[in-house]
């Protein structure tokens, strides 16, 4: 398939030059459903991005579709702010029912805005003044979001340039295998806790990704989460765990975390929690953290409905069983042995992940780039990670076929090929 760009001429002209995604995938998309999308001259694109990790279901799931219509055509609530509807009530009680309860987990439910730094925002305020401390630790290469606060504890150093203004309050600390095992865990962030003469303020809390999406596609192992859930218990720190893009199925479980059997005291979700891709986002907490005052932390779009809706139908279609885990760790070692045969084939070349989110990384770091380039002229929608966009990321709907996978994983290798 030969693809010719297009005149982008209004784009150009009026869009700001901050767009990016538009760059990579040089076309006009103008529709889209399950896997695929298509471009207003027919072109037609295997979605191997799944709009960030924001559509876990496909595009336009007709389930969703039938449940969003239904409620948009009797005037169902669309804007609510915070006030109780029942579009907001089918929600929770799905979501009591389908996910808290079957895990034993304890949360409350705030609403903390649209979007996922909404939610990590949320979390970093209710944690300093639960705690009454400003510090906040994370981790090297993490990613938590483009507002000032998330930012402050976010690791790649083009993104945290653009606040403009000095990140402070936030400490980085080695994620996981950072030394490449010559370290003992943890060994570094203990001992400045332990020493008063190390400058660390004692934190509040700290953030942790179990599976660094923006940052590589860099896997915690679960015996390390554990070390760290029991250190933030024994240092007093409140335990926060972004599950913005690996939560609701990425990596197999509904929550990231499940594998480790950890309880996090705050936990952020967002992207795919809406099913649909509709901005909707949640701040969950152990409920003798709810100590906000009523207004203390609000948003206009918090109450967006028909993501409730949405939402809703996702976990009473996909997670009132345990069907959809199963798939998707049966599709992560489909794309588990298709990424061995390629690092078999291509030296330099290594591969990680976990269910359905994986990463090809590549010694020589621009391939990454001419890789996802060639895709797009096959028609293969890919993005790269990595703190120097060295990793060729992997997050197709768990929703995807077989068939449609194993399509995109032979034309991932022919990308691999003939950018050699």
């Amino acid at each position: 398939m030969t693809i010719t760009p297009p005149a982008l001429s209004v784009f150009e002209a009026l869009e700001s030059e901050v767009r990016s995604y538009c760059r990579g995938w040089p076309a006009v998309f103008d529709r889209a459903q399950g896997s695929h999308m298509y471009d207003e001259d027919g072109h037609t694109y295997l979605d191997f991005f799944a709009g960030a990790g924001s559509l876990n279901y496909g595009h336009n799931n007709p389930v969703l579709k039938r449940a969003l219509i239904d409620y948009i055509e009797r005037d169902g609530v669309t804007h609510g702010l915070d006030m109780s509807t029942t579009a907001k009530r089918a929600f929770l009680e799905s979501f009591q029912n389908n996910i808290l309860r079957p895990r034993d987990l304890p949360y409350k439910v705030m609403f903390p805005g649209p979007t996922g730094t909404n939610a990590v925002e949320a979390a970093l305020k209710l944690a300093r003044k639960v705690k009454g401390r400003e510090a906040i630790v994370s981790f090297t290469n993490a990613f938590h979001g483009m507002s000032l606060g998330s930012l402050a504890v976010t690791g790649n150093a083009f993104k945290r340039a653009g606040a403009g203004i000095p990140l402070v309050h936030g400490t980085p600390m080695p994620f996981d295998n950072y030394f490449d095992g010559t370290v003992p865990d943890f060994l570094w962030f203990e001992r400045l806790l332990e020493d008063q003469g190390s400058g660390l303020n004692q934190p509040a809390a700290v953030i942790v990704e179990t599976v660094q999406g923006e940052g590589g596609i860099n896997v915690a192992r679960p015996e390390w989460l554990r070390a760290l859930a029991e250190l933030c218990e024994r240092q007093d720190m409140l335990l926060i765990v972004d599950d913005i893009q690996m939560g609701c199925g990425r990596t197999g479980a509904f929550f990231s975390f499940e594998e480790a059997g950890i309880t996090p005291d705050i936990v952020t979700v967002s992207k795919s929690i809406s099913g649909y891709g509709l901005p909707m986002s949640l701040t969950l907490f152990k409920p003798e953290l709810d100590i906000w005052e009523p207004g203390e932390h609000n948003g206009t779009f918090r109450g967006n409905n028909p993501a409730f809706v949405t939402a809703a139908a996702t976990l009473d279609t996909y997670w009132a069983d345990g069907q959809m885990e199963k798939q998707t760790l049966a599709r992560g070692e489909q794309v588990e042995r298709a990424l061995r045969a390629i690092c078999e084939e291509q030296p330099g070349t290594q591969f990680r992940g976990r269910g359905l989110v994986w990463g090809l990384e590549f010694d020589d770091k621009p391939r990454a780039s001419a890789v996802c380039r060639r895709a797009f002229e096959l028609g293969l929608l890919l993005e790269t990670s990595g703190p120097e966009s060295e990793v060729v990321k992997l997050l197709p709907a768990l929703t995807i076929s077989p068939d449609d996978l194993d399509e995109g994983l032979r034309t991932l290798a022919r990308a691999v090929r003939e950018t050699a």
